[in-house]
């Protein structure tokens, strides 16, 4: 947002958000907008888009990460979380707004459904609670105790042919549980026994069909329940009318004798999932007019294909060609994505259509959930790193459809630690907990879908090219093609670009690699077994599967990020005793510098490295007493600043013989020091604590020996991250600062008057972060535009590059 009276203003260029790992935190509208759980984020990404661009919005409110989604019409967007609130969004002029929310429950919500004014909730607090969604928030109604049993799942729909609610809901045992709804609202009318381990996901489907040798007035509607459950089959139950049970009220005399028998015959609760009965259930419900009727529930098939748990289960949406046929989605912990129909004929079987997904369940964790897009023609997932992945129907009907991937969000999924620009500032690194590095770059192409337009331009991750064992901590390029990771281990570690990334970079658009040369380097990289190091791959490399020409023309989709855009590593710098933890590199990328994790003087020191050599410069820089929490070069390179957990901060100043000697120190902060950065002319640098103050600093010589306090800027909040603008804009310099509660502030100052500084921008968690903010770092060649772009990551676990209009 923008002050007011203030022309400044932001807007949104691309976020990298990953999804939670909740089978349903994700689910899509009518108008092809999925909204998905990321961290105490709701992402909002619009799939209905030509042009990619990804996640567009994210949306705060809650204090717990989101763990459920539901759209009710394209209006209306519930969400729960781990603490077990529930917010009603509405989109009123474009923009979603919290309408009520509410504390539904005391443990996580794990199932949520919305069915017209109903809403059911189910928590780790073994309660499922019904309430009635009105303009002024949620009403309770009736809840129930499932007995200790934590419910996975819920679905509600109409019974088939009647006004009449059927709810079914999965929870931690091996039972289907149907409810019906009566005048006292939802009790227990059946219970489906068949699967052998919990049951994880539900969906419901309505059909008909004339049944063979009859008129069209013989018209058979059921009411399909899918069921998904740990043992990795998937079972489907038919609800249809019972033939001739239309009574009066009082004529009703409940279950069929014959059932109650059956059932005094069935094994105990704890044998119950190992049972085979193809016995039909029977319920009765209540319609409005007051008459009673019979529906049976039939076991009907049991679909076996997936080699683990299944964690999703979707109907495509009703069709709209007569040639289509029923088809239900499934996902699985095997890292695969199933399309099931049954055959043609009196007595169809199901059969697996198509599989999407990893040969043989490589990918750790598989599939977490899956769903429909654009009326049946898109199917999207997410996996356990976060990253989605989708594919489109591109031929076909029926049984006889072909199918593509197509382009879709990646992300950290776990806090982003370290970010930085290439030199150029043509692309972005990001570094984070999920033991990943990602490179993010534009794609630059014509406007098909408007000829006459301008080029579109879209942001996507162009290369993972570590995929690491340990947390990576940070990451900074020595050259455009060259960087230096540190995690959490005792070595840093250098990268080199490989052909298959220069080729995307071409490919995708950035103007400066167009005349950089692929010979002389390796295709990509692999990691041995059992290893942590990327080794090169050369041509005749018969393992490495490198991306053709027309998969080099766009980014790289998530399966091959994950296998074939490594970097292959060059180079390892040792020295330290403990993890690493800040890391430093000069502006012409000659030195390197790191520090590691330290609680006392011997080990709190930086050791700076060359480059061209890969050997230590001087001694290591000696005088903190704690762990070195950042390190900058200036921009000439004649001094190192560092920042400190002993909340002082030490400048180190270039010797004749090479290495860096003590210059000046001083104990800034009554707090720890985060972060600290020098001015593009090398004339000022600022300073960080978490005693909420950002100091600017001056030398008070022509020898910059000594420095003084010429602002400090008193904040509302630690403040975590900091950056100078470069070059300056104009006739004013700019200071960005993130904060520990995710906000980002932009501060200005007259380069004639250094001591004056006002607060130009104050960006809050509906366009910054909701957590503490790791790094900003403005975008380099800024030029004359009117506008910057400013990058900036945080333990919420985006990456995020905004454009302010300054």
């Amino acid at each position: 947002m923008s002050l007011p009276g203030t022309p400044a203003s932001a807007s949104t260029i691309f976020i990298s958000a990953s999804a939670n790992r909740h089978a349903h935190a994700a689910d899509v509208s009518t108008n092809f907008l999925v909204a998905f759980g990321s961290h105490r984020f709701v992402a909002l990404w619009d799939t209905n888009r030509e042009d990619f661009e990804g996640v567009k919005a994210t949306l705060p409110g809650h204090e717990g990460e989101v763990t459920c989604t539901t759209f009710s019409g394209d209006s209306d967007l519930f969400s729960a979380d781990d603490k077990g609130k529930i917010i009603r969004r509405v989109l009123q002029d474009g923009k979603w707004k919290v309408a009520s929310q509410i504390e539904a429950h005391s443990a996580p919500v794990s199932a949520l459904c919305v069915y017209q004014t109903i809403v059911v909730s189910g928590a780790s607090d073994a309660k499922l609670k019904i309430w009635n969604s009105t303009p002024e928030g949620l009403v309770l109604i009736q809840t129930l105790d499932l007995k200790g049993r934590y419910p996975l799942d819920v679905k509600l729909s109409l019974l088939p042919q009647s006004s009449a609610i059927v709810m079914a809901v999965a929870c931690t045992d091996r039972l289907v549980r149907i409810y019906t709804q009566g005048q006292d609202g939802f009790s227990l009318a059946a219970s489906l026994e068949g699967h052998e381990d919990w049951v994880r996901c539900l969906s419901f489907a309505h059909s008909s069909h004339v049944l063979e040798g009859g008129s069209p007035n013989d018209e058979r509607h059921i009411l399909t329940v899918a069921s998904g459950s740990q043992d990795g089959n998937i079972r489907l139950w038919v609800i249809e009318p019972k033939q001739d049970t239309t009574k009066a009220a009082n004529d009703l005399g409940g279950i069929d004798p014959l059932d109650a028998f059956e059932d005094s015959l069935d094994l105990g609760d704890e044998e119950v999932g190992r049972k085979i009965s193809n016995r039909s259930h029977v319920i009765a419900v209540r319609e409005p007019d007051g008459s009673q009727r019979q529906f049976t529930i039939t076991f009907d098939a049991l679909l076996i294909g997936h080699e683990n748990h299944v964690t999703s289960l979707a109907w495509r949406p009703a069709p709209s060609s007569p040639s289509a046929v029923p088809t239900l989605l499934s996902s699985s912990t095997d890292a695969s994505l199933i399309l099931w129909s049954p055959t043609p004929g009196p007595a169809p079987i199901w059969i697996n259509r198509h599989r999407f997904g990893d040969i043989g369940g490589g990918k750790v964790g598989g599939f977490v959930g899956a769903l429909w897009c654009h009326e049946g023609n898109e199917v999207a997932c997410w996996g356990w790193n976060g990253s989605w992945r989708r594919w489109r129907k591109v031929d076909g009907e029926g049984r006889e459809e072909t199918w593509s991937e197509v382009g879709a969000v990646t992300g950290h999924q776990g806090p982003v630690k370290g970010l930085a620009w290439d030199p150029n500032g043509d692309y972005l690194i990001s570094s984070g907990l999920d033991q990943t590095t990602r490179i993010f770059a534009p794609w630059t192409r014509q406007n098909h879908t408007n000829p006459g337009e301008p080029q579109v331009e879209t942001w996507h991750e162009a290369a993972r090219p570590q995929i690491h064992g340990y947390d990576l901590i940070n990451s900074a390029f020595i050259t455009p093609l060259r960087f230096v990771s540190v995690a959490d281990e005792k070595v840093a570690r250098v990268f080199d670009a490989p052909k298959g990334f220069i080729r995307t970079l071409k490919a995708l658009g950035p103007e400066r690699v167009a005349n950089i040369s692929e010979e002389d380097r390796p295709i990509g990289a692999n990691v041995p077994p059992l290893g942590l190091s990327n080794k090169a791959a050369g041509d005749d490399d018969e393992t490495f599967q490198e991306r053709g020409h027309e998969q080099s023309a766009r980014p790289p989709y998530e399966g091959e990020l994950a296998s074939v855009t490594l970097w292959p590593e060059i180079e390892k710098l040792f020295g330290h005793g403990y993890e690493l933890y800040a890391l430093g590199v000069s502006n012409s990328g000659a030195l390197v510098a790191t520090a590691c994790k330290a609680t006392s003087a011997e080990h709190a020191v930086v050791r700076v490295y060359d480059t061209h050599t890969w050997k230590q410069v001087g001694k290591p820089l000696a005088g903190h007493v704690l762990t070195v929490t950042r390190i900058q070069f200036s921009p000439d390179e004649r001094f190192v600043l560092t920042a400190s957990r002993d909340r002082t901060w030490r400048l180190f100043e270039r010797s004749e013989e090479g290495g860096f000697i003590p210059c000046s120190s001083e104990k800034a902060h009554a707090r720890i020091i985060w972060d600290c950065a020098w001015s593009g002319d090398g004339t000022l640098f600022a300073t960080a604590g978490r005693d909420k103050l950002v100091k600017i600093w001056q030398g008070i010589d022509g020898s910059q020996k000594e420095w003084q306090t010429i602002a400090t800027l008193k904040l509302d909040e630690p403040a975590t991250a900091v950056d100078f603008s470069w070059p300056d804009r104009g006739e004013r310099r700019l200071l960005a600062i993130g904060l520990e509660t995710g906000d980002v502030l932009v501060y200005s100052s007259p380069i004639k008057a250094i001591v004056e500084w006002n607060l130009l921008l104050h960006l809050d968690s509906s366009i910054a972060h909701l957590d503490q903010v790791h790094r900003v770092a403005w975008r380099p060649a800024l030029g004359a535009s009117s506008s910057a772009s400013i990058a900036t990551c945080g333990d919420d676990g985006t990456a995020r590059i905004l454009r302010l209009y300054v």
